[in-house]
């Protein structure tokens, strides 16, 4: 009976790990399909963050780049370490009310998140006004 409960303890301590939004996830270019960085969804101060941990870089274009589109304190900060998700909140079965940067165009954006595909995949929708994108990263 012991390792049965034991057994049972284990099965929902691991598929609540993989209902975390925490962890690292590869995003994916909208236009060419392929894997653009590798972020890093963290909780700091009881809020959420995400930091670039890699690019996937062509050879022929700038390994390290900087954030020169960018206006705020990431203005020529390296992408790779950029902290690119700041101040989310977890409500109603959301992660919002923060903000997620474009290092490309350097734009700001309303940010708000969740978890799909069983925990595989998770939605990153970014606003500006009524409009908005939404991308789908994937866990790795």
């Amino acid at each position: 009976m012991k390792n049965f409960t034991l057994l049972v303890l284990l099965c929902i301590a691991s598929s609540s790990h993989s209902q975390s939004v925490f962890g690292k996830w590869k995003t994916i270019d909208d236009a060419s399909g392929k894997p653009k960085s590798v972020v890093e969804i963290y909780e700091q101060n009881g809020k959420t963050y995400g930091r670039i941990l890699q690019l996937f870089r062509e050879p022929s274009e700038v390994q390290d780049p900087l954030c020169d589109a960018c206006d705020d304190d990431r203005k020529d900060q390296p992408l790779i370490g950029m902290t690119i998700i700041r101040d989310m909140q977890f409500k109603d079965g959301f992660y919002k009310e923060g903000s997620i940067c474009d290092p490309k165009t350097g734009k700001i954006y309303d940010c708000e998140f969740w978890l799909d595909g069983g925990g595989t995949t998770l939605q990153v929708r970014g606003y500006w006004g009524f409009i908005f994108r939404t991308q789908t990263w994937l866990r790795m």
